[in-house]
């Protein structure tokens, strides 16, 4: 009798420690539909007007659906705690952010939809904590850059990533590379330029692979495409097909594609935009034998160079084919020249020697190679002794023409011989461009023209110097013949061409056509001034003497005319003697003063001759009356 008590207390306990009552549920979000009368729980609200994510959701939820809302930020308290939630819906919101480790509690997380939003970019630590997701949509965005760990945590197991739809110009292709899993992959309707070889060559389990709307001008060939059949849909075809989409780009139709030409297809959706001769023709009504490359040919390089110990030097090669050559240095030693910290491998076929010593001279081999052959060129380089120091202190004392050291001048006899000299070693300047006016530091650049080229938005220059190997480029507006560069170096010889950026009518995209190009050299750096000679100082001091003493003559002439004008033209000391007055009166306007009495009538004899003095009275104003 005495347990019955004991166990009569026990018994309110029973409920609270039974693992099976289910905890008080949360209050449903306004505007919101949520199922709490069995598991799973959902939580639903499509379209509610919410302008951020519910604090007052149930922590326990399965599905959370948010879709169709206005919803400007993730942060990392919205889906804290929220450990079993296995679909996320947020898309056609307006996310801009989402904070980092703002899904870190969603460990069983399945599928994020985020597409139809306004993301920019994918960072490393946004996606951190899903280690279980399977789905990710991320299309309809504005991703530029997807960063190269955004997706460690789930690339062994995602299956289906979308990134259609975006700004994406590169992507980190190693990163992508490493999902094993990926069954579907949408890199549609970006702007792609290039995929590198073996992107996908261990994506395995890869199924459909979409990349149509880009920039991509080739396809390299890939072991998981030359191992998988490829399909264009997915209607009856084997389990085992890869179902590859990639029209809507400028395929460029040369050797490189014949591998893709080679396999079956059941559409015929794909053109070609390149070369001229197949361009708007449909990929495969091309025959095999029209896929063709051409082989490399050097057509510049670099004359014999001779610089001293201790300067840089800049060795140059240029080679047109098709495909673009790619362009080798090789040291007179048969070592292949890369970039390190004496040297730098320009994409431009450029080699640069930061520093020269004595053991550099030699003869450097280019190598132009593409996917038709390759072509070689040498160049030889001499290193000299250093040169002597100079004074830092030196000054300049030849006078800038026209007052101006970047005033334009004709280029005189001397600097046209270095051009034609320079010219005979490089390219012939082409007659359409032309630069007629140089300076030490500005060119005037000119050139005809171009009606015949349809659409033309604006022309770009492009030029560098014999010392300097990265192109320097100017975009000029259609309307303009003429450009003055003002930022040369003095001195030195540019090469330049002039390019039209016109609309190609056939596929709608940019292209360039060369007008032309010339080269040129700027007037030398003044040199420094040193002491005056002493012919010089000689000549100045008789020029500046004589100059004195011809001033004073000058001067002793002009007081001796002047003093013979004031004494009536005789010499000073001599007078006349007074003539007989017959008269005197006061002159003014003409008539004679009435004080004065008329004057006597003159004698019959001949007088030798008469004074009529005018100044009789005192000088007035003329606003002064002369009469009484």
């Amino acid at each position: 009798m005495a347990v019955l008590p004991l166990l009569l207390c026990l018994l309110p306990l029973a409920p609270a420690s039974s693992p099976s009552q289910p905890a008080t549920p949360s209050p449903c979000p306004r505007r919101c539909r949520c199922q709490t009368q069995s598991l799973p729980l959902s939580v639903l609200c499509p379209g509610a007007g919410l302008l951020f994510v519910p604090p007052s959701l149930d922590r326990r939820a399965a599905e959370l659906r948010l879709a169709d809302n206005f919803i400007a930020a993730v942060r990392r308290r919205d889906l804290a705690n929220m450990t079993g939630l296995l679909h996320l819906s947020l898309s056609r919101n307006t996310i801009r952010h989402v904070a980092a480790g703002a899904f870190a509690d969603l460990r069983a997380l399945r599928a994020l939809h985020l597409d139809g939003n306004r993301l920019t970019s994918l960072g490393e630590g946004q996606l951190r904590g899903l280690v279980n997701l399977r789905h990710l949509i991320l299309s309809n965005n504005q991703l530029v850059a997807l960063a190269a760990g955004a997706l460690d945590d789930c690339a062994e197991t995602l299956e289906d990533l979308d990134l259609s739809y975006n700004n994406l110009e590169q992507l980190p292709w190693e990163a992508l590379g490493r999902l094993g899993n990926v069954n579907t992959l949408g890199l549609d309707h970006n702007l792609l330029a290039s995929v590198p070889a073996g992107a996908f060559s261990r994506l395995h389990k890869l199924a459909r692979l979409d990349m149509t709307s880009n920039r991509l001008t080739t396809i390299p060939p890939d072991p998981l495409f030359s191992r998988l059949p490829l399909l264009a849909r997915p209607r009856g075809s084997p389990a085992s097909a890869l179902v590859l989409a990639f029209g809507g780009n400028p395929l460029h139709c040369n050797c490189e594609l014949v591998w893709l030409r080679r396999l079956a297809r059941e559409d015929d959706l794909e053109a070609c935009a390149s070369p001229p001769a197949l361009g708007g023709r449909y990929f495969w009504a091309v025959g095999e034998e029209e896929f063709v490359c051409e082989p490399p040919v050097v057509t510049h390089r670099s004359p014999p160079l001779a610089v001293p110990a201790g300067r840089p030097a800049a060795l140059r090669c240029r080679a047109v084919g098709d495909p673009e050559p790619r362009v080798r240095w090789v040291s007179p030693q048969g070592r292949l020249v890369g970039n390190s910290s004496r040297a730098r491998a320009f994409p431009n076929g450029t080699l640069e020697l930061l520093v020269t010593e004595p053991g550099d001279g030699g003869i450097f081999t280019c190598i132009a190679a593409n996917a038709a052959g390759e072509a070689t060129a040498a160049v030889e380089l001499t290193v000299g002794p250093p040169p002597p120091p100079q004074l830092a202190n030196s000054t300049s004392c030849d006078p800038p023409r026209d007052g101006d050291p970047d005033a334009l001048t004709p280029p005189s006899a001397a600097s046209a011989s270095a051009a034609a000299k320079a010219a005979d070693t490089g390219p012939p300047t082409d007659r359409g461009v032309q630069v007629t006016e140089h300076g030490a530091t500005a060119a005037l650049v000119q050139w005809p023209d171009q009606r015949p080229i349809p659409g033309i938005r604006m022309y770009q220059i492009q030029y560098n110097s014999s010392a300097d190997d990265i192109l320097v480029y100017r975009m000029i507006p259609a309307d303009s013949r003429s450009f003055l560069l003002s930022d040369l170096a003095s001195g030195r010889t540019y090469d330049l061409c002039v390019l039209a950026v016109y609309e190609d009518g056939a596929t709608g995209l940019t292209a360039t056509r060369p007008v032309g190009c010339a080269r040129f050299s700027t007037e030398p750096a003044l040199r420094p001034c040193g002491a005056p000679h002493a012919p010089f100082l000689g000549g100045t001091m008789i020029i500046a003497l004589g100059g004195v003493i011809v001033a004073s003559v000058l001067v002793f002439i002009f007081v001796l005319l002047m003093r013979y004008k004031v004494h009536g033209g005789q010499p000073p000391g001599k007078t006349k003697a007074p003539a007989p007055v017959s008269s005197v009166c006061l002159q003014t306007n003409g008539a004679l003063g009435p004080t004065l009495a008329p004057p006597a009538p003159e004698p019959a004899a001949p007088r030798a001759h008469t004074v009529v003095q005018l100044d009789c009275e005192p000088w007035r104003p003329s606003h002064e009356p002369t009469g009484p």
